[in-house]
Formats: C-alpha cells, sequence, structure tokens
C-alpha cells in the first residue's frame, strides 16, 4: 500500500457509495481511508482528514476520468 497515491478527499460515507460501486465494478483496486471510522463518527471527518480515496498509480488517468463524469453527473464528488 505504500505505492498507493491520494486522488480525492470526501467529507462524508455518503459520498463515496457509487463512487464504490463504480470502482469495483470495474476491477481497480482502491482504499477508502479513514471510511470505517468516518462511518461511525461522522464528526471526527475533519479530525482525520477526510475519506482518502488511495489507488495506485497506474490507475490514475481511469479513476480520475470517473470523478469527473461522476462530478458532472452526479454533483457529489
Amino acid at each position: 500500500m505504500n505505492e498507493f497515491i491520494t486522488i480525492a478527499i470526501f467529507n462524508s460515507h455518503t459520498e463515496i457509495i457509487v463512487l464504490k460501486s463504480v470502482l469495483e465494478n470495474k476491477g481497480i483496486i482502491h482504499l477508502f481511508e479513514n471510511e470505517t471510522l468516518i462511518s461511525i463518527d461522522p464528526f471526527a471527518s475533519i479530525a482525520y482528514g477526510g475519506i482518502k480515496l488511495k489507488i495506485h498509480p497506474n490507475d490514475n488517468e481511469i479513476v480520475q476520468e470517473i470523478l469527473d463524469t461522476l462530478d458532472s453527473n452526479l454533483k457529489i464528488v
């Protein structure tokens, strides 16, 4: 996991639900750092720096395209 990079940061668990499904369907290996902690205590989001989407650098371009598509279609990212 040391080679994984943070590509996006979210403030609430609800923001990542659709994104998580899309990444899993495309077979992109990813990690949402602090996901469980913030889903249990949403007020801790700021203290822990939000939910960080971490991916392998090789997937950067495709994940950025997914984020851009979700941003323009769902207005959540």
